[in-house]
C-alpha cells in the first residue's frame, strides 16, 4: 500500500485507508473503489493524497513516473522556475512541491 497524489488517481483504484478532512471528517471508506465523483470530492476537500491498495511506496516519485517524458519534465521544470526563485530548492518539501507542481503542469499540458 502507498500513498498516491490526488492528481494521479484514476477511476478504479481501490482506497487501503480512510480519507478523512481536515476536521477529521470522513470523506470516503477504506476499500472504496473510486469514481469520478470520488476524485472531485477529494479534489474539492483540498486532499493532497491518499492510500491506495496496491500502490508501491515512491509512486509519486519523479524518477518512477513513467508517464511524463523526460524531455517535457525538462521544460515543465524550466518553465516553473521562476516561481521557486526565492525558495531553497535543497528542501526536501521544496522538492516536493517542485515534483507536484511538475506532474499537474504535464498532465495539463497532455490534456
Amino acid at each position: 500500500m502507498g500513498k498516491i497524489l490526488t492528481d494521479n488517481l484514476a477511476p478504479g483504484m481501490f482506497l487501503g485507508a480512510d480519507v478523512r478532512d481536515r476536521s477529521g471528517r470522513l470523506l470516503l471508506g477504506r476499500g472504496t473503489e473510486l469514481n469520478e465523483r470520488h476524485l472531485y470530492i477529494l479534489r474539492t476537500w483540498g486532499v493532497v493524497d491518499v492510500e491506495i491498495a496496491g500502490a508501491e511506496e515512491g509512486g509519486n516519485d519523479p524518477k518512477t513516473a513513467k508517464t511524463i517524458d523526460p524531455a517535457l519534465w525538462a521544460a515543465v521544470e524550466k518553465k516553473i522556475a521562476p516561481l521557486f526563485l526565492h525558495a531553497d530548492n535543497s528542501h526536501p518539501a521544496i522538492k516536493e512541491l517542485m515534483c507536484m507542481r511538475i506532474m499537474r503542469e504535464a498532465a495539463d499540458g497532455k490534456r
